[in-house]
Parts: structure tokens; C-alpha cells; sequence
């Protein structure tokens, strides 16, 4: 029954504001400390007023910064009337009101609405030195605001532990909302979901470029698991790999210029490398076993791997010059779906005990092995943020199986998308 799973799941406007000082807050990760925080409302400027538009960019900036596990948020029913101030400025700012509260950052805005020109603009304080950290102008239309609190949130965690946040990223992922399995592309709050393809097939194991305008993915359409590349602006999209039998989970090398997959065009499921034309460039497995859901290091030297070549499905690790490979779990009796973190340290999996699936991570020199998920029901096909601060996964513990989001310690997990359809094989995207 493993086995058969195992082969089954083949197939599957930032305008900046320059920082008037750098921060002496010192944070890297959830967990090592929180942050008091106040997050005051968002005020109108010399024009129209609109709670819509305040409320939509407090409530996702609000829900990235909550997510990111850094802070603790200060009661807005303590907030008192600098709250009600516009205060884009240090000399505009109450700081012993919000140090009364023992806040020791702030975050204050303003948005003004010209016709159809929306402008926003946001700060970070550090209260307890009472000096702005950061602050950004971000200028488009209403429909942007979600885009502008996305990418705020960004720039707070770029500010405060010296890495960019993901928000303003997008997750591709498979739904058969349609009544097909297709791809879709939304944001990473699961707000503003749209359909990319129209197959009308099984569309399977999307990833993206390295500058994320283009997506690979595996479609039944012609009635054979062909490799797809597509371009998200442009629409266009254009078969990479359509030998007979598996052309599947096609991952880009960091570089752009290579694709790691699984064919089986000679028989048994092997590890390739083709170009971005798909001309096959290297074999890198060769081995009686199933190979098959390779996943790129950072640096392009070594790739993740599943095989059953010494029995039960782990995960090994080759070397993309020499097809060395090694072995690196060495627990359970099934290990699937690598992804390498993008610090290169760490590598997430699912693992099958008792019958049910969960996520977990390891060091690349197979130490200090971590179970994130617990149940209840099935998690699966992790991915990283591209910060590696969060992985995106998909279960079935809600029902229908949905896309989840959790931080990279387990905290924090939250459903992206609805139940009311099939969501599986998550993709985080780079910066956009």
C-alpha cells in the first residue's frame, strides 16, 4: 500500500523613505523575544474618508505582523488621544503616552484619496529612544491596499531583524474549485485567489523561477504528466518536457538556468536536469529505485531526493556534479516531499507514522530531527517562505484538504484557503 502511494504521489510600488536611524532592537526569529507594539489606526490626510481602506490595511498588516510572531500587540482600548494624531514625524509623537503603556514600538499612518489615486503612508517608531526606525509612501490605487500593508509588513521585519519580510510574495497551489485540478496564484494571506490554467486535466507540483514570473507545473492535458512553464503577466505558456511517462516535479535551480525532475522515459523514475528549452543536460540518479520529488540547495551543489532504493521511501541527498548520494533520515518507514530551506541549514519533509502524515524538519547532516505537526488528519507538501521563517503546507485536518501556513518552529498555523474545494501542493514565491 506504501509502495503504491508512493508512485501515486509521482504524478502529483514601493516608493522608499529613507530611515532616519537604525534600530537598537535586536530580533531574529519568533520566540526569542516579543516586541510590545502598538498599531494605532490608519488616518485619513486632508481628504475623503474611508473606513474601508483604514481598515483593510490595519487588518493585514495587523494579521503579517501577528503571524510573524515577533510582537505583542498593545490593547487598542488603552490607547489614548495620540492615537487619534497624525504623527508621520518624531516631533509629532506622544512618547510618554505609549511608553505609559509599555509600548516600545509604534506604527502610525495616514492615506489621502485623490480620484482615483490613493497614497498611504506609514511609520515605525522606536518609542523608548522616541526616534523614527523606518517609514515608506506607497502611492496606486484603492484596490492596492491590500498590496501596501503587505509590503509595510515587510519593510517592519526588514527593520527590525535586518531580512525582508514575505508578505508581499504570492503561493501557487492546486485547486479543483473548477472541478478540475488547476493551478491558482493568491497572496500569502489567501486573500485574492485567481485561476492561472484551464486544463481541464490534473494540473500537479507547480514551483517557481527564481525571480517568480514564471511557473513550472505538471498537466495530464495531452494525457501524459508533460512539464509546463508558464508566465504568470503574460499568460503564455509553453510545454518543457513531454517524453512518454513522468515528467513531474520540475524544480528551477537557483540560477534559473537549469530544471531538476523525475522521468521515467527509460522505465524506472530517475532524477534529470534539463535546460530551460528541456533538452536533457545530466542524469543525476541511477539506481533500481523510485526517485523522484527533487529539491534545489541554495547553492545549486546538491539536491534533495525520495527514494526506496534501500527499502522504504527517504530522503537522500545528491551531489549535482558527481550523482554522489547519501542518505539523510534514517527514522520512519516513509519519507517524502524535501523542500531545502533558503538558508541552506535545513531541509522540511512529510513523514508517515500509524497511518497519518506530518511535516517535519532536519539538518542536512541529519541532526536535530523536529516534528512540527501533530494532527489531527494528514499534513503534507511543505515549503518555505522565502525568508525561511514560515512554511506553507497542505491537510486535510479541517476536512477538505486546505493550504496552512505555520512558522518554521510548528507556532502559529492558520488556514489560507476555504473548504469549500481540494487545495494541495503549496509554492511560495520570491519577493515580488
Amino acid at each position: 500500500m506504501l509502495m503504491r502511494w508512493f508512485i501515486v504521489c509521482l504524478f502529483c510600488l514601493v516608493l522608499p523613505w529613507s530611515a532616519l536611524a537604525a534600530t537598537e532592537i535586536e530580533i531574529s526569529s519568533p520566540g526569542e523575544q516579543s516586541i510590545p507594539l502598538a498599531l494605532t489606526r490608519l488616518l485619513p490626510d486632508k481628504g475623503p474618508e474611508s473606513a474601508q481602506i483604514s481598515g483593510e490595511f490595519d487588518e493585514v498588516l495587523d494579521a503579517d505582523l501577528d503571524l510573524s510572531g515577533l510582537f505583542r500587540f498593545v490593547d487598542p482600548e488603552a490607547f489614548l488621544d495620540d492615537a487619534q494624531r497624525i504623527g508621520l514625524y518624531s516631533i509629532q509623537v506622544d512618547f510618554p503616552q505609549w511608553r505609559l503603556l509599555g509600548s516600545e514600538t509604534l506604527i502610525k499612518g495616514t492615506y489621502k484619496i485623490e480620484g482615483d489615486k490613493l497614497t498611504i503612508e506609514a511609520r515605525l517608531f522606536d518609542v523608548v529612544n522616541r526616534k523614527l526606525l523606518t517609514g515608506r509612501r506607497y502611492v496606486g490605487e484603492a484596490k492596492d491596499v491590500r498590496r501596501m500593508a503587505h509590503a509595510f509588513a515587510d519593510q517592519v521585519l526588514k527593520e527590525l531583524t535586518g531580512e525582508e519580510g514575505p508578505f508581499s510574495a504570492r503561493i501557487a497551489y492546486i485547486s479543483d474549485l473548477s472541478g478540475d485540478k488547476e493551478l491558482w496564484l493568491m497572496d500569502v494571506d489567501g486573500k485574492r485567489p485567481i485561476r492561472l490554467t484551464n486544463h481541464r486535466s490534473i494540473v500537479l507540483n507547480p514551483d517557481f523561477s527564481p525571480r517568480g514570473k514564471e511557473i513550472l507545473f505538471t498537466s495530464y492535458r495531452a494525457n501524459n504528466p508533460d512539464l509546463y512553464r508558464k508566465e504568470i503577466y503574460t499568460g503564455k505558456e509553453a510545454k518543457l518536457s513531454y517524453k512518454q511517462g513522468l515528467n513531474v516535479a520540475g524544480r528551477m535551480s537557483p540560477n534559473g538556468r537549469e530544471i531538476a525532475l523525475t522521468l521515467s522515459k527509460d522505465g524506472n523514475p530517475e532524477i534529470y536536469l534539463i535546460g530551460t528549452t528541456g533538452r536533457i543536460r545530466k542524469r543525476i540518479t541511477d539506481n533500481w529505485g523510485i526517485d523522484s520529488d527533487p529539491s534545489w540547495s541554495p547553492d545549486g551543489s546538491q539536491i534533495a531526493f525520495v527514494s526506496n532504493r534501500q527499502g522504504n521511501p527517504h530522503i537522500f541527498v545528491a551531489d549535482t556534479f558527481t550523482g554522489q548520494a547519501a542518505r539523510l533520515t534514517t527514522q520512519g518507514k516513509y519519507n517524502a516531499t524535501p523542500a531545502w530551506g533558503p538558508k541552506g541549514e535545513r531541509i522540511a519533509f512529510t513523514r508517515q507514522i500509524g497511518g497519518q502524515f506530518d511535516i517535519y524538519t532536519i539538518n542536512i547532516d541529519g541532526t536535530d530531527e523536529r516534528r512540527l505537526t501533530f494532527g489531527p488528519g494528514n499534513s503534507e507538501h511543505p515549503r518555505w517562505s522565502p525568508d525561511g521563517r514560515f512554511i506553507i503546507y497542505s491537510s486535510d485536518k479541517g476536512g477538505n484538504r486546505a493550504i496552512y501556513v505555520m512558522r518554521n518552529d510548528g507556532t502559529g498555523a492558520r488556514r489560507l484557503t476555504k473548504l469549500d474545494s481540494d487545495c494541495r501542493h503549496p509554492a511560495w514565491s520570491p519577493r515580488w
